[in-house]
C-alpha cells in the first residue's frame, strides 16, 4: 500500500522529485540537529527514517495509516512505531523526549494548539522540537488537504503561548528552485484563470480534492515534459535554510520547552 498522491509526492516518481526533494531537506537539516529519545509525529511511508536512526539513542515515530505502519515495523524492527490519529499523543508519556520533530503535519490538524500543547506534554524538560509547514504567502493555490497555512509571524506567535524559545526559520531554494517554483507558478495561474466564479476558496474542500489531484498531477507531468533535465536535477542540496521565513517556501520552526 502507498500513500503517495501529489499531496503528499513520491521518492520515486521522476515528476514529484522536487516536491520530494524539498520534503527530505527538513530530515537532513534534523539529522544535524537530533540526539537522545526522538519521536517523529507524523511518519508517514518513513522518508527520513534512514536520515535519523543513526543520530538518535530511540526513535520512536506514529502516524494514522495501519497498512503503512506494518510495513514500516517491517522495514525498521528497531523503531517503535505506532498506528494512532493524532493529538493527542496517547501512547507517549510525559516529559519522554529529547526531540520531537513533526514535518508537514501541523496544517492537517484541527486543533493546533492541541498538537503543540502535546509535543510540549511529551518533551523532556530542555527538550526541542523541530516543525515544517507550507508558508502561506508562497501557496499556489488553495490545497484542500490542509485545514489552514500561516504564515511565519502567525505560526511563531502561537508557538510562543506553548515553548520558552522559538526561532522562526525558513526553507527556501537556489535559482534552480525558484526557476521550477515560477514555472509551475505559471502554470497554476493558467490553470486558476478558468476558475472565475472562485470554486476554491467557495467550495468544501471534500468536493475539491479530486479535481485537485487530477490537476495537480497532470501539471507535475507537464512541468516535467518540458523542462525533463531540471526536474530531475533538483537535489536537497538545492534547497537552503533561511534566517527569515517571509519569502520561504517551508516554514521551519524551532522551539524549546
Amino acid at each position: 500500500m502507498s500513500v503517495f498522491t501529489t499531496e503528499i509526492a513520491s521518492d520515486s516518481l521522476p515528476s514529484d522529485n522536487p516536491i520530494h526533494q524539498r520534503l527530505l531537506k527538513a530530515y537532513v537539516l534534523a539529522a544535524e540537529l537530533v540526539a537522545g529519545d526522538v519521536l517523529e509525529v507524523g511518519c508517514g511511508e518513513g522518508r527520513g527514517i534512514n536520515w535519523l536512526l543513526p543520530k538518535v539513542k530511540s526513535l520512536a515515530a506514529i502516524d494514522k495509516i495501519d497498512a503503512i505502519i506494518g510495513n514500516l515495523k517491517n522495514k525498521y524492527p528497531q523503531v517503535a512505531f505506532t498506528s494512532d490519529f493524532i493529538p493527542p499523543f496517547k501512547p507517549y508519556a510525559n516529559d519522554a523526549f529529547d526531540w520531537v520533530v513533526s514535518f508537514q503535519v501541523i496544517e492537517h490538524i484541527e486543533d493546533d494548539h492541541f498538537y503543540l500543547r502535546e509535543i510540549h506534554r511529551v518533551l523532556k524538560p530542555g527538550g526541542r522540537a523541530l516543525i515544517t509547514t507550507p508558508n502561506r504567502p508562497m501557496s499556489l493555490s488553495r490545497n484542500p488537504w490542509h485545514v489552514r497555512e500561516y504564515t511565519g509571524v502567525e505560526l511563531a506567535g502561537i508557538a510562543k503561548k506553548y515553548f520558552s524559545e522559538v526561532q522562526m526559520k525558513g526553507l527556501g531554494g537556489n535559482d534552480k528552485v525558484m526557476t521550477y517554483y515560477q514555472q509551475n507558478k505559471q502554470a497554476v495561474d493558467r490553470i486558476m484563470r478558468w476558475d472565475v466564479l472562485d470554486l476554491q476558496h467557495r467550495l468544501p474542500a471534500w468536493m475539491l480534492r479530486l479535481p485537485y489531484e487530477i490537476l495537480n498531477r497532470r501539471n507535475r507531468n507537464g512541468l516535467k515534459g518540458q523542462a525533463n533535465d531540471l526536474v530531475s536535477s533538483i537535489t536537497h542540496h538545492d534547497y537552503l535554510l533561511q534566517p527569515d521565513a517571509t519569502n520561504a517556501l517551508d516554514l521551519f520552526l524551532e522551539v524549546r520547552k
